[in-house]
């Protein structure tokens, strides 16, 4: 397009066409992080209000289960051995007591019987693609996992509790992934990776799917919040917010989640639809139906970017706060609904 230009045109014509250039970069460069970053409504600021009588059961509850996961059950992987089986056992015993039939999906990782649990809520509108609610219950080996994944899995459990008796339209599956966690982490041995395998091979549709992955910690320090590279500038300093994470192909399911959670919760958010390749974004169970083109979202207290205690033995059940955690999965279970009824 410059094959025109003159050659020997004056240095001062040629810094002009630079700075044109760098005007037009610039320019896209922030209409693309406006599309990252641009959510519906606004965070909620301002004291918390007291908890209701249902969050005030539903934080007992959800704390019930991360403490017997993270406590009782302790290190979630293959090795120490029995570690899965229980787990297994907490979770088929909660979801049969909540009314469900629970179904396995069962593979072999060098040698060792590993499986993901399924339980479906049927709606009604059988051509609707379904709605998938999933967190991984492994560990990274040698870690107790509190927050990193039993909060994700007791916000599940719970999730699955409130909306059984719901008449919704699209039919939701709450799955409970196995091997999320390093050396199965975005390899073919992923749980979540053959589960959206699965549902592309049988050409099931899925509207939406939900990794809730880390709910536990919050902190109102200042500087208690780290970013990727330069997003600091965009977002709040202080830990004390639930974040709707996302790539570009799934910013519209991003911003209806952030646009709900915002109407229905009286609490803090922030949303982002990020390229997968920023640390941070690809790092939960979405990452693998991002994989079939299945529109995919994380909803996460940002992992290493808040908590300190992260992939350490100090993961523990007391440095999580389960008062702002039921806060947090009632406004879930209300995105989650809006989801299932829109038309």
């Amino acid at each position: 397009m410059f094959e025109s230009i003159d050659r020997n045109a004056s240095p001062s014509w040629k810094l002009r066409v630079v700075l044109v250039l760098l005007v037009v970069a610039l320019g896209a460069g922030a209409i693309s992080v406006w599309r990252m970053t641009q959510m519906p409504l606004k965070s909620f600021e301002g004291s918390l209000p007291p908890l209701s009588a249902t969050q005030i059961e539903l934080a007992s509850r959800l704390g019930e289960h991360v403490r017997y996961l993270s406590g009782t059950v302790g290190v979630r992987n293959v090795d120490p051995v029995g570690s899965l089986q229980k787990t297994e056992d907490y979770l088929r015993e909660k979801l049969m007591q909540a009314g469900y039939i629970v179904k396995d999906q069962t593979y072999s990782v060098q040698g060792d019987a590993v499986r993901n649990l399924e339980v479906e809520l049927a709606g009604s509108l059988s051509t609707a693609g379904i709605i998938v609610v999933g967190a991984h219950y492994d560990t990274v080996p040698g870690t107790f996992g509190a927050d990193d994944n039993a909060t994700g899995v007791a916000a599940t459990l719970e999730l699955a509790r409130l909306l059984k008796t719901s008449r919704l339209g699209r039919t939701i599956r709450f799955v409970f992934f196995v091997n999320e966690e390093p050396p199965y982490f975005q390899t073919g041995e992923m749980g979540s990776l053959v589960y959206a395998n699965t549902l592309h091979r049988d050409s099931v549709q899925v509207s939406a799917m939900i990794s809730l992955e880390m709910l536990g910690f919050y902190s109102d320090a200042p500087g208690s919040q780290k970013y990727p590279p330069l997003f600091s500038l965009l977002y709040p300093s202080r830990g004390n917010f639930i974040a709707f994470v996302g790539n570009p192909d799934s910013r519209d399911l991003v911003r209806k989640a952030t646009r709900r959670f915002r109407e229905s919760a009286q609490f803090p958010s922030e949303g982002v639809a990020a390229p997968s390749n920023l640390a941070g974004v690809g790092w939960s169970d979405h990452w693998s139906f991002w994989q079939q083109g299945y529109p995919a979202i994380m909803i996460t207290d940002t992992a290493l970017f808040r908590n300190p205690y992260y992939h350490t033995f100090q993961d523990t059940a007391e440095r999580l706060d389960f008062n702002n955690m039921a806060r947090v999965v009632d406004g879930i279970r209300s995105v989650v609904e809006s989801l299932a009824n829109e038309n």
